[in-house]
């Protein structure tokens, strides 16, 4: 029997390693040390050398003697030492959780409701004994737990190195549902053509819902910001607080990383299409950036709702519209103007049993409820008050006097009347709350609007025609709402100087009479 020969490096827990222990192993099996089952490092080069003759001189019996005890002594170990790894390397394997669902991508999802949606549906599953462990480093975790009728636990991986790894993940079949905070760029859905398109409701999966917050200092006396000294500091135009009113120092900008959906998002909805300056320090961890802004009274960043923590958030408006704070209500109705979504993927047809179960409980009451306790906002509908703007048009003001709001808002496919997948899940979430609180169809009324594009005539026509689309489907699902009106570009939310601006103005309200 062959061997090689190898010498363990785990010095803090292996007396092999310690003593510095040549260690044989027989071909075909694990090269690993039988010792803690850590991998070896080869090191053929230190076995024992071969006997080589000198020309014309026969080698003494004494030595040949020597030298097949040897070789005996090496076979024998070897074979104990292949006995004691195969039953090491078994029971490890017998211990070893199967992975069952692979997440991978976006850090703001994965690094604290990932691993929370994993737990609560493995516990959803049946599944006893649920944990969440440490990766292979800091971005990545494990959740397992004992499935009903098996013997070993199963796992869960999430790994949350950014959004963008989300879509290589799945390209290369590294996972099963890619985790992002940004919407898919036409690019990355191109190269999952295979797997079905992107945009569809089959494979694009709304999460939950998270705003964008600006963040300073809690001794900084900025209070609010419009969109455009954003990116002013943003860009390194603007260098210092003195120049904002604000107290007198050089501003100090802290981004995340390339990688990141929520630094895509900011470059797109604040950038606008211009470089981050220089000198800002970048940072993969959401919650190291608000740490840091946390304790620099000169820093300044945008971080995911959750991870606000000890930073200050600020008010942000634009040209036209009012100052809002990221709050779950501005949130959840996307009227914040850093509002965004957070997105599974999937394949349309995964193989995977549990890729379709685990969206479905995601998308659930249930799972809906682990996002909101991570800090994200839910999509389980509610009602809210809500204070009208003086700028509303009057006849909304009177229809809203003694009413609530519901705490989302129906939006469209780019320039269609076709709502977007967002939609329509909530679609079936309103006639839930509806049954379930045992409101009177006749206090539902529906409120369209529209971006100021075209006609004042041509826009109250559109915003009317949407607010029409969602009756239609409402009556498919039983429900007839009472009022159904189009205000047109009257009550803007953000400016139509952007496509972005644009659709969120394009929108439908749902309001519930007291």
């Amino acid at each position: 029997m062959t061997v090689r020969w190898g010498r363990c490096s785990n010095f803090k827990n292996c007396k092999d390693a310690q003593r510095r222990q040549h260690i044989p192993i027989p071909h075909g099996a694990a090269f690993v040390c039988p010792e803690c089952a850590e991998p070896l490092l080869d090191e053929n080069d230190i076995a024992p050398q071969k006997v080589v003759a000198t020309p014309g001189k026969k080698p003494s019996a004494t030595l040949l003697v020597a030298v097949a005890v040897a070789f005996l002594l090496v076979v024998v170990a070897g074979f104990a030492i292949w006995g004691r790894l195969h039953g090491a390397n078994a029971a490890v394997t017998k211990n070893v959780p199967k992975a069952i669902l692979r997440l991978a991508g976006s850090n703001t999802i994965g690094d604290t409701l990932g691993p929370s949606l994993a737990e609560a549906f493995l516990k959803d599953q049946g599944a006893t004994d649920v944990r969440i462990l440490p990766g292979a480093n800091p971005l990545e975790k494990i959740v397992e737990g004992k499935l009903p009728g098996d013997s070993t636990a199963s796992s869960i991986t999430v790994a949350a190195h950014g959004s963008a790894t989300a879509f290589t993940a799945l390209a290369e079949n590294n996972c099963d549902i890619g985790m992002a905070s940004r919407k898919i760029k036409p690019e990355e859905a191109a190269k999952l053509a295979s797997l079905g398109d992107m945009a569809s409701a089959a494979n694009e999966h709304v999460l939950g819902l998270d705003g964008i917050a600006v963040i300073v200092n809690a001794t900084n006396p900025s209070d609010k910001l419009d969109k455009e000294k954003i990116m002013r500091i943003f860009t390194g135009e603007i260098s210092d607080w003195s120049q904002v009113g604000s107290l007198s120092g050089a501003i100090k900008i802290y981004a995340r990383n390339d990688s990141s959906g929520t630094y895509d998002t900011f470059k797109s909805l604040v950038l606008a299409g211009k470089p981050l300056a220089p000198g800002a320090q970048r940072i993969e961890d959401s919650k190291a950036l608000s740490d840091a802004v946390a304790a620099d009274p000169n820093g300044i960043g945008f971080i995911g709702l959750p991870y606000i923590q000890s930073a200050k958030p600020i008010a942000v408006s634009d040209k036209g519209t009012l100052s809002l704070l990221p709050t779950r209500l501005t949130v959840s109705t996307e009227d914040y103007l850093l509002s965004r979504r957070l997105y599974l993927y999937t394949p349309a047809n995964p193989g995977n049993k549990y890729t379709r179960q685990f969206i479905e409980f995601a998308l659930s009451k249930k799972g809906q409820d682990v996002v909101g306790a991570s800090g994200f906002v839910a999509q389980n509908v509610a009602q809210v008050s809500q204070t009208v703007s003086d700028r509303a048009p009057g006849d909304y003001k009177w229809l809203t006097k003694d009413a609530n709001r519901l705490s989302l808002d129906f939006r469209f496919q780019s320039g269609q009347t076709d709502l977007d997948n967002k939609a329509k899940v909530d679609l079936d979430r309103v006639v839930s709350l509806i049954a379930d609180l045992n409101i009177p169809q006749d206090k539902v009324m529906l409120f369209g609007f529209s971006d100021s594009i075209g006609s004042p005539t041509a826009n109250q026509a559109l915003s009317l025609s949407r607010a029409k689309a969602v009756e239609e489907q409402f009556a498919l699902r039983g429900m007839n709402p009472a009022i159904v009106r189009g205000y047109g570009s009257g009550l803007a939310v953000a400016s139509d100087d952007t496509d972005e601006g644009r659709s969120r103005n394009r929108r439908v309200e749902i309001w519930v009479k007291k």
